[in-house]
């Protein structure tokens, strides 16, 4: 492992299982919520008409927490280094969690999500940051790769945590516990070296503004956006909101619930991002793979709006699986953007970009739900312009960025 010809050096192991571990944690809180809201709204006294009002509502909460938390975590990333940030975002992550097992209406509850999300921001483009800087150029794929697959897997905890558990104020607790035990994992990790020489260099770290004062910066800034819209209209229509809108449409056998889907979604995209990695380091290009998963994604979206009627459940799960698979470049999405952009912005990106997709699930899920409404239209039918279009905004801008495998990290924007 030590050797110079090792894929992963002792030094950058730390990391990477330090990352991994901040992502897992992650993804844990984002799929807990959407295991434990029926349960939880219920035991704060809503009904189920209620619930189905404002799961989305709370969910798109969080989701703009993590919006503004990108842009926060982004800056303070550029301008006080990645480490810092990877420190501060989990203990507000895990102090909110903890938070979340004690709400009392629906207010509190918004807004602890709210903080909760915000915390969360900084985790994953910290730690690709980090390793994109750290790693060999041809071979930081595999510390990005270990990272997302890795994290995906806290789906699958969330579930299981709160299926044996029951209980979705102890869910709470144990993620708030996951995260402050992360912060001592976190000690003796060392701060990146381009991040150092930047400082040295004296330019401006963390300023926003570079990213829209030239046109070309801003495109492929848009353009890195564009690229992750797929993953999370999968997410956030065809699994989240599954259960109260296409299963009243496709009627599945034996009815469907949204945790297993999500649990099977997110194992899905752990086994994608695997691979994605790998075919990323076999075929030495990040947007050649990204340009497959998008046609697979196509296919799969397919099936799930034209080949799912009376079909039972374990069908829907296997094309949750699916999806998730398909999807599952959120690595590679995450690590084009942060090999896309200089040093001293390139935390900004890499913390802004993946919270920006997350964030845009609001006008992705409100959208849909607008198109459903309209006189004539059905859940099909809005599934396939949304998705349509965040397909097509993809598969543009993975034409239009240059490929990025291999690019040399340690240069400035000016």
């Amino acid at each position: 492992m030590g050797s110079s010809g090792s894929i992963i050096q002792r030094n950058q192991l730390q990391i990477i299982i330090v990352a991994a571990l901040g992502y897992f944690v992650d993804i844990y809180d984002l799929v807990l919520f959407q295991v434990i809201k029926e349960a939880s709204l219920l035991d704060l006294g809503l009904s189920l008409e209620e619930i189905k009002a404002q799961e989305v509502i709370l969910f798109n909460w969080q989701m703009i927490g993590m919006l503004l938390g990108g842009l926060f975590w982004g800056i303070l990333g550029d301008r006080l280094g990645r480490l810092r940030i990877l420190f501060g975002s989990i203990l507000i992550y895990s102090l909110a969690n903890i938070a979340n097992a004690y709400v009392w209406d629906l207010n509190s509850y918004a807004a602890i999500r709210f903080i909760a999300g915000l915390g969360l921001a900084g985790e994953l483009g910290a730690g690709i940051t980090l390793i994109s800087e750290i790693m060999d150029k041809n071979r930081r794929g595999y510390g990005t790769m270990i990272v997302v697959t890795f994290g995906a897997l806290g789906a699958v905890v969330a579930y299981l945590v709160a299926d044996i558990g029951g209980n979705w104020k102890l869910s709470y607790w144990v993620g708030g516990l996951m995260g402050l035990a992360l912060l001592v994992l976190r000690l003796g990790t060392l701060e990146s070296s381009m991040y150092k020489q930047a400082v040295a260099a004296k330019v401006s770290r963390g300023k926003v503004w570079m990213l829209f004062n030239s046109p070309q910066r801003f495109l492929r800034y848009m353009a890195c956006i564009c690229l992750g819209l797929p993953v999370w209209f999968a997410i956030g229509v065809l699994v989240n909101l599954s259960v109260n809108y296409f299963d009243p449409i496709f009627q599945f056998k034996g009815g469907i619930e949204t945790g297993p889907a999500v649990m099977y979604c997110y194992i899905g995209l752990s086994i994608g991002d695997l691979l994605a990695g790998l075919f990323s380091q076999w075929f030495r290009s990040r947007l050649k793979v990204i340009g497959a998963y998008l046609m697979l994604c196509t296919a799969v979206c397919y099936v799930y709006f034209f080949q799912s009627k009376g079909a039972d459940a374990n069908f829907f799960y296997g094309l949750t699986f699916m999806l998730g698979i398909a999807t599952g470049y959120w690595a590679l999405f995450v690590t084009v953007a942060a090999e896309q952009f200089g040093t001293n912005i390139r935390s900004t990106v890499a913390n802004t970009v993946p919270n920006m997709v997350r964030g845009a699930v609001v006008p992705i899920t409100l959208s849909f739900k607008w198109l459903e409404g309209l006189q004539g239209w059905t859940a099909v039918d809005a599934g396939l312009v949304v998705g349509g279009i965040c397909i097509g905004l993809a598969a543009l801008s993975a034409a239009y960025l240059k490929d990025s495998f291999g690019k040399d990290l340690n240069y400035l924007e000016v």
